[in-house]
Order: C-alpha cells, then sequence, then structure tokens
C-alpha cells in the first residue's frame, strides 16, 4: 500500500527522450536520440529508463568528485557528461555532453520535475475588493489565502494555501508565496519565492529609552526585494523605520534567517540557515555569509566577502576579505589563535 501511495502522490518526472533535453538545453548529443528519460538519480544508484550525471567540476570545496569508476559502472540510460569523461562512459549509454553538468542538471531537473500548472482563484480564499490582478487567469490563489485590498498581483503568481498578502503589496511576475507565508509593505520583484511561514514586513526591533521606560518607533518603510530572490522558510525580513530594507536581486536567504530594520543586501548573494543581520547593515554583492553569523549594528561588509560559520561580525569588512571568528578576523589568524589555544592548553 505504501509503494501504491509513493506512486501516486510522490515526485513523477515527465516522460521525455534524450533528442528532446539535447534540443532544449543545447547539448551535444551521442547515441540514441530517442532514449526516453522518466527521472533523473545520483549515477551510483541510476537505473534503466533515468538519467545521471558526472562532473569533475570543483566550483566550491562542498562539491566532491567521485571517482570516475562510478559513471563507469552506472546503469543509466542517459548520462550527462564533460567531453572529458566520454570514453568512461558505459557502452550503449547514450550521452548529453556539456562543459558544465553541474549547471544543466539544474536546467533539467526544473524541465523533468516541473510542477503541473496551477490556475483559478480558491472559493475558500479571501480576495478583499480593490485586489488588483494584472492578469486573473494566469494566477493561482489556493484555500483559505487572504488577500487584502490594494496588493497588486502581476501574472502567472502562485499563491498557496494559507497565505496571506497585506495591502500595501506588489508581487512580481511569476512569483511564487508558499503556504503559511505572511507578507505586508513590501514590494516583491519577479520570480521570486518566499516559502513557507517566511514573514516579510512586519515592524522591526526598533525602540528608544525615554524616562526609564522602552519605547517603541512606528516604522513607515518597506520591503523591496529584487527579482529571483528566494526567502527561506520560517525566516524574517522587517520593514524599515524611516527607509527600506532592501535584498538585491538573485539574492538566496535561507531557513531561520533574521534581516532587521533598514538593512541592505546586495546582490547575488548566499545567507545561510541562521545569519541574523542587525539593523542598518549593509553588505555588498556576492557576499557568503555561512550558517549562525551574527552582523552587528550599522557594519559594513564589501563586494565578495565570505565570513565562516558562527562568526560575529562587529567591525566593517574590506571587499574580497574572508574572515571568521568571533570576534571575525582574517581566516588564517582565526586558526592561528586556535592553533596556539590549543597548544599551551595542553601545557597545563
Amino acid at each position: 500500500m505504501l509503494n501504491v501511495i509513493k506512486k501516486l502522490f510522490g515526485p513523477r518526472g515527465i516522460k521525455i527522450t534524450a533528442g528532446e533535453l539535447a534540443a532544449k538545453f543545447g547539448l551535444e548529443l551521442r547515441g540514441d536520440k530517442n532514449a526516453v528519460v522518466r527521472g533523473v538519480a545520483p549515477i551510483a544508484d541510476a537505473r534503466a529508463g533515468e538519467l545521471a550525471f558526472y562532473s569533475t567540476e570543483q566550483n566550491s570545496a562542498a562539491f566532491k568528485i567521485l571517482p570516475i569508476d562510478v559513471l563507469r559502472k552506472t546503469r543509466a540510460t542517459v548520462i550527462l557528461l564533460q567531453p572529458a569523461q566520454i570514453n568512461d562512459a558505459p557502452a550503449g549509454a547514450t550521452l548529453l555532453v556539456t562543459d558544465s553538468p553541474r549547471g544543466n542538471i539544474v536546467k533539467i531537473l526544473g524541465e523533468i520535475y516541473r510542477e503541473k500548472p496551477r490556475f483559478g482563484v480558491s472559493a475558500d480564499a479571501r480576495v478583499e475588493r480593490g485586489v488588483f490582478f494584472r492578469s486573473r487567469k494566469t494566477n493561482y490563489v489556493g484555500q483559505f489565502a487572504t488577500i487584502e485590498r490594494g496588493a497588486v498581483i502581476e501574472p502567472d503568481v502562485k499563491i498557496y494555501p494559507g497565505a496571506y498578502i497585506g495591502r500595501n503589496v506588489t508581487l512580481g511576475r511569476g512569483t511564487v508565496v508558499h503556504s503559511g507565508a505572511h507578507i505586508e509593505n513590501a514590494t516583491i520583484g519577479a520570480d521570486c519565492v518566499i516559502n513557507a511561514n517566511a514573514v516579510i514586513g512586519k515592524d522591526g526591533f526598533g525602540y528608544t529609552r525615554q524616562s526609564g521606560h522602552n519605547i517603541f518607533i512606528p516604522h513607515v518603510g518597506r520591503v523591496v526585494l529584487g527579482d529571483r530572490v528566494s526567502v527561506g522558510a520560517n525566516s524574517c525580513i522587517d520593514r524599515g523605520a524611516m527607509t527600506d530594507t532592501i535584498v538585491g536581486e538573485g539574492t538566496k536567504i535561507d531557513n531561520l534567517c533574521q534581516i532587521a530594520h533598514g538593512v541592505v543586501v546586495g546582490r547575488e548573494c548566499f545567507l545561510a540557515s541562521g545569519v541574523g543581520l542587525a539593523g542598518g547593515t549593509v553588505i555588498g554583492d556576492r557576499v557568503l555569509l555561512g550558517g549562525q553569523v551574527g552582523v552587528a549594528n550599522g557594519i559594513h561588509i564589501g563586494d565578495d566577502v565570505e565570513v565562516g560559520a558562527k562568526s560575529g561580525v562587529f567591525k566593517n569588512v574590506p571587499a574580497g576579505a574572508r574572515v571568521m571568528g568571533y570576534p571575525a578576523g582574517v581566516g588564517l589568524e582565526f586558526f592561528r589563535n586556535y592553533a596556539w589555544v590549543r597548544k599551551n592548553a595542553t601545557k597545563n
């Protein structure tokens, strides 16, 4: 029974041929253009009818190059690989050849496992008068979602069950808002993904102390997300107090991150799980922040900076630097200090 349920409701790839994939993604085809692909699997586990990939690309230290024997022994019907590995592929396999298998497998996964289109507004959704749909027939609004008047919904937007869209919200073309997400006081760009239970546009943690009491500072700014921004599940992005909180295009925010009021994050950044950015922080372009990195108020981090996991950043970081530790410093200095502590601790 369990296997039947998995077959009915689990991820299912569409049926597509190697020739169709080659034509769609500009890949060199070697072998049977009519070889059918019904799914994608790791190269060591792939079976007949599945596509697998093998690559020696080393885009980051996280990518491990598998032994060449894994390619030689695979049972995949279609293999995505680099020109240098053609002679190591099993006889009879159909090959899709490219200089970047890692880059193309992402496209192929999206093609084979693409979600069936969803359209229409559920009768159980609450959509107030005054919501502006630019192309309602291309939108999807699931049951128990709420959209308040004044919201602007661009074409191809998908809003899943239970999401909340407030009055001062614009959702850009092709953006997806998953279940339980809460968005207000925000302008969201095109092709963004807001994952489950993310909260965007609520007031920040802004207080002033007067006569011994903590007094809340009213927030009147917004959150502005560029195109192709992804916000992870249970992450929070606060609206600005007087200026906007801004996240640049292409930036990816992992689960459980906190971006405070007035923060500016540049383009094509990665913020791993647990990152916390205090108010007024400015992050440059292409910055990588490891898991649970904390950045203090008003700190400026330059372009192309990498900050190691669990680091605390209390001073500005110049462009291109690699820092880690608490407080964060040059990575090599951190390891030297750590080595000194270990060495001298053992003497006692």
